[in-house]
């Protein structure tokens, strides 16, 4: 069975586990030469007998099959059944000590190390000494005269004890010369070893069948032997051939995974059990981080020159992919003398393609999630301060008000600073920023630990109070907060006095966290107007629930009558000047208040239950505006925004393309504009919707981009075709870094995602050109135009700009010019490249 075969460094460990089988090898040979020189049966007939067995056991430990296990290689080998036909035809002791012998003069030739020589002759003396006890118990004595049928019977029981005793023997030395677990070594091949003990045992059979009918035919005995071994190493190679790749594939597979931290320990461990290494050890050379490890785990995990090299071979390879640079060092570790094969060598520059592009895969993943990450942060503080935006209170806000049944009274506390313009009209805006700044700070020191501090932009400042036990204690705490901000600011050797006027509201049973805001929003002013510094909120004294009661009393008739109107937006090329597309923006004409702006009927609109039609109406007047520029000449798609709500709706996709039909459009011709919303990443039902119209050829864009959301898991759900960056970045760029980033990220993001983005509040020629050096293609603003009619804006299409039609800005360069870009600036994916060309 399987016997260590090559060098190894041995332990004393090791040492004390062969000493026990030493020693009763050599009681047996003591046995076996006392019984010799007792019974005198020093014949030549014997020795020569004794001089055949040898030279048979030479050659079946000779003919082994090479298994390596870590620096250590072990083989099969057939040397039982050169003995165990000894056994059967000769004296037992002459058997044992020929079986040693033969043993020894292998272990010699071969040049093993001095204790698995020691090991391989005393534990062959062992095996033999139990068969034979076995035969004797049997009642068989060697040489015997008994026909092979007579001997099969006590042969099959001794050969069954020489094998169980070579595993118990022989595996448990190899687990500790290896450090492999003695399970595993059981399980390795086992029906492979079970195949070649059937094997030998009908060798043993054939060749006493052989010496029975005339014994000069033991000559042909080697031959047979040789014959067998090539046979079963060839089956043993495929086996093992066969086995590495499936390894291979299991190990290449592990490590697609996007945390690099996975990826190095997958492929320290997986590469350890795949080559079989005592170590392997994985070296970055762009991060200066080395990774060492066995199978089982990692013992290393820091820079190179902080771990010692250790002693032994080390084979190392290169980690680099097709056309690209090294980015590491792969090495395998062993504690003796190793040569790897062919196809090992195959296989680990394989492994070491793979663990490279593993290693590039992942080290992207994780700036494109770094920067997502920024993006998010940038999208939900307040560049100056640092505190929550609108947006991110808004949010907050809404998770906490689900959570206020078994987590207290949420409540909003809104602060404005008295007299702030003052200070920036006096000392200058910068000063004005000083100030701000000082007061979120206090803010932010005075509150608890889970109330949130947001500006919300100017000198306005919220604080959301979570947890309370009751309303009241809101104001205890707000007064804390404006009491913090009492004492005097130093600013350039100057003390100001800041003083400010707060609301505080506690969350309504409806209406959500808008409605909290707005109600902070009334008791504030009303603090302001009665000159008091802290005021709360009182329905009583809020006037405006009754016009918002009285406009959704008016909204069956304004959709009956058509007082819904469609304004239309452009958006433009921001190179060319050229329109690409337009955003319809409903308007609400009142034939008594006038006209009615958005932010304060779309929410009513949305609780009155007519939403379908009033989005069936606003759809209905875009696509009769996108037929209109067709027939004139401009094929613009136009972009419509959708309420959350309509994406509940599994109506929803069916309405939008009978509209489609009615008006005889291809659906590419239509942009949904979407608002970032946990309802659009959470709810099934709105990723079905959102399949339906992306399937059926609609486009999809994200508004509002960077002030929600903004994450990799909620593109990954939205199957967006477009990004639209908020008004806010484009405001603030000009003056804000952090502003820029945002925008330079969020482009860079279409970019690899490729999808279009549009800046949304274009209202400058240095924003323009700023934005389209960045690499945004379009937008949209006062720069160009305001929302107009469908018909003006036809009108101005018409007449262009310098003349061109199609346009309505000059272009940023002349046709043909060559234009030198920013560092780092390559073009995105346009929204134009989309769209049908417009015409000259």
């Amino acid at each position: 069975m399987t016997r260590p075969d090559e060098h190894d460094t041995g332990t004393d460990r090791l040492w004390l586990a062969v000493g026990p089988v030493v020693v009763f090898a050599a009681v047996s040979a003591a046995v076996c030469v006392h019984a010799i020189i007792r019974s005198g049966s020093t014949t030549g007939s014997n020795l020569q007998m004794a001089a055949t067995l040898v030279a048979l056991v030479a050659v079946g430990t000779a003919a082994s099959v090479k298994i390596r296990i870590r620096s250590t290689t072990h083989g099969f080998t057939w040397i039982e059944s050169a003995f165990m036909v000894g056994l059967a035809v000769a004296p037992a002791p002459w058997v044992v000590l020929s079986t040693g012998l033969g043993v020894g003069i292998t272990c010699a030739i071969v040049k093993r190390a001095k204790i698995r020589s020691v090991f391989s002759v005393a534990k062959e003396m062992v095996l033999v000494s139990a068969s034979a006890l076995t035969l004797l118990l049997l009642g068989h004595h060697g040489g015997s005269s008994l026909s092979v049928a007579d001997l099969i019977g006590p042969l099959a029981v001794a050969y069954l004890v020489n094998v169980v005793l070579d595993e118990l023997l022989t595996l448990p030395i190899i687990g500790l010369a290896t450090g492999t677990k003695v399970s595993y070594l059981f399980r390795e091949n086992w029906n492979l070893r079970l195949a070649t003990v059937v094997a030998r045992f009908f060798l043993i059979l054939g060749t006493l069948v052989i010496l029975q009918a005339d014994s000069r035919l033991l000559a042909a005995i080697p031959p047979l032997i040789l014959s067998l071994h090539l046979a079963y190493s060839g089956r043993i190679r495929a086996r093992t051939e066969q086995q590495a790749w499936q390894r291979l594939a299991r190990a290449t597979d592990a490590l697609n995974a996007v945390d690099l931290n996975t990826v190095l320990r997958t492929a320290v461990t997986g590469g350890a059990e795949l080559f079989s290494a005592d170590e392997v050890e994985i070296e970055l050379t762009g991060t200066g981080r080395l990774v060492r490890g066995t199978a089982k785990a990692l013992s290393y995990d820091g820079p190179p020159g902080a771990v010692a090299d250790g002693a032994g071979l080390v084979i190392p390879v290169p980690l680099e992919g097709h056309n690209t640079g090294d980015i590491g060092m792969l090495r395998l570790r062993f504690r003796g003398p190793v040569k790897l094969s062919e196809r090992e060598q195959y296989t680990l520059r394989t492994f070491a393609s793979a663990l490279c592009t593993a290693v590039r895969n992942a080290s992207a993943y994780a700036e494109l999630n770094r920067v997502a990450e920024e993006h998010a942060h940038a999208a939900a503080h307040d560049a100056l301060t640092g505190l929550a935006n609108r947006r991110h209170l808004l949010d907050r806000g809404a998770e906490q008000l689900g959570q206020r049944r078994t987590e207290g009274v949420v409540a909003l506390l809104l602060i404005d600073l008295n007299h702030f313009k003052e200070v920036n009209d006096t000392l200058g805006h910068a000063a004005g920023d000083r100030v701000l700044i000082q007061v979120a700070e206090r803010l932010r020191g005075a509150v608890h630990g889970e109330d949130l501090v947001a500006r919300l932009g100017g000198d306005e400042f919220a604080v959301l109070f979570h947890g309370l036990p009751a309303p009241a204690v809101a104001a205890h705490r707000a007064e804390a907060l404006l009491t913090a901000l009492h004492e005097p600011i130093e600013l350039d050797g100057m003390r100001i006095s800041v003083e400010a006027s707060g609301g505080i509201a506690v969350a309504p049973s409806s209406g959500g966290m808008t409605e909290l805001l707005r109600r902070a929003d009334v008791a504030m002013y009303q603090a302001k107007r009665a000159g008091r510094r802290i005021s709360t909120y009182a329905p009583a004294r809020d006037t405006a629930d009754l016009g918002r009661l009285s406009l959704g009393g008016d909204l069956p008739r304004a959709v009956a009558d058509h007082e819904f109107t469609v304004n239309f937006q452009p958006i433009v090329d921001l190179g060319s000047g050229e329109v690409v597309a337009a955003e319809a923006l409903a308007r609400w004409r009142h034939p008594a208040r006038g006209t009615i702006d958005p932010l304060r009927f779309l929410e009513t609109v949305e609780r009155s239950g007519l939403l379908p039609a009033f989005a069936e109406a606003v759809l209905d007047q875009s696509l009769i505006a996108v037929n209109t520029w067709r027939e004139a000449g401009f094929d613009l798609p136009v972009a419509v925004n959708v309420s959350p709500r309509s994406l509940l709706d599994a109506r929803f996709p069916g309405s939008v393309l009978a509209r489609l039909r009615a008006h005889d459009l291809p659906p590419d011709r239509l942009v949904l504009e979407l608002t970032e919303t946990l309802t659009l990443s959470q709810l099934e039902v709105v990723d079905q919707v959102l399949g339906q119209l992306r399937d059926a050829g609609i486009q999809l864009a994200l508004d509002d981009f960077g002030t929600g959301y903004s994450s990799l898991s909620v593109l990954s759900r939205i199957p967006v075709h477009e990004l639209k960056i908020d008004r806010g970045f484009v405001t603030a760029m000009e003056t804000s870094a952090e502003a820029a980033a945002v925008i330079r990220s969020t482009v860079d993001l279409g970019r690899s995602l490729n999808l279009s983005v549009v800046a949304e509040g274009v209202e400058s020629e240095p924003q323009r050109r700023a934005l389209w050096e960045l690499g945004c293609a379009a937008g949209q603003g006062h720069l160009f135009a305001r929302p107009m009619p469908a018909a003006r804006l036809l009108a101005a299409l018409h007449q262009g700009a310098g003349g061109r039609p199609g346009t309505l800005a000059p272009a940023l360069h002349d046709e043909g010019a060559v234009v030198r870009l920013s560092p780092g600036r390559r073009p995105g994916p346009r929204r134009a490249e989309r769209l049908p060309h417009l015409p000259a």
